[in-house]
């Protein structure tokens, strides 16, 4: 997949326009199967600046490769940016790709790390699935990314030793 070089200009009246961005103000399109195509980016007005950015997906589901049930999941998340960033509307279309693709659970949160690492190239990357009880047991799998060689690296190390695995209320 190719980094994408989509832009969001200020227009003189301080408003953002998008430019190049497919997905953002366009009619919805969902993908049938997993579709890392479809993620897209923007330039980040402040990459001397390091800060968190969030999501949230409360309604994600993938199937079960073996079985092929629905699991369901709440994925988290969160970067810190630096010079691309991900568009939240094909962040969403890429993750509602994943309801008909078969893949374990650690899987999806390793899948969609690397999808987002190879993207937009981060500082830092954390992404967590809580996917609801199937059997009787809950799977909540954790991954994280800092870039080598920075202080991003060692943060990502030590988040992943203190990792707690469980939820955030």
């Amino acid at each position: 997949m190719e980094k994408t070089n989509h832009i969001h200009a200020d227009t003189a009246d301080g408003s953002r326009k998008a430019e190049g961005l497919k997905a953002l103000g366009s009619k919805t399109r969902y993908k049938m199967d997993y579709a890392p195509e479809v993620l897209e980016t923007f330039q980040n007005k402040h990459p001397d600046h390091d800060y968190w950015v969030q999501f949230n997906c409360p309604e994600f589901t993938s199937l079960c490769p073996i079985t092929g049930q629905p699991d369901f999941a709440e994925i988290r998340i969160s970067y810190i940016p630096d010079q691309r960033m991900v568009e939240s509307k094909s962040l969403k279309l890429y993750l509602f790709s994943f309801r008909n693709h078969g893949a374990f659970h650690e899987d999806c949160v390793n899948i969609i790390m690397k999808d987002l690492i190879h993207l937009m190239d981060p500082k830092y990357i954390e992404v967590t699935g809580f996917f609801l009880p199937r059997g009787g047991i809950s799977i909540y799998p954790y991954t994280n990314y800092g870039r080598k060689g920075t202080r991003f690296e060692k943060m990502a190390e030590y988040r992943f030793m203190n990792h707690q695995l469980s939820r955030e209320k």
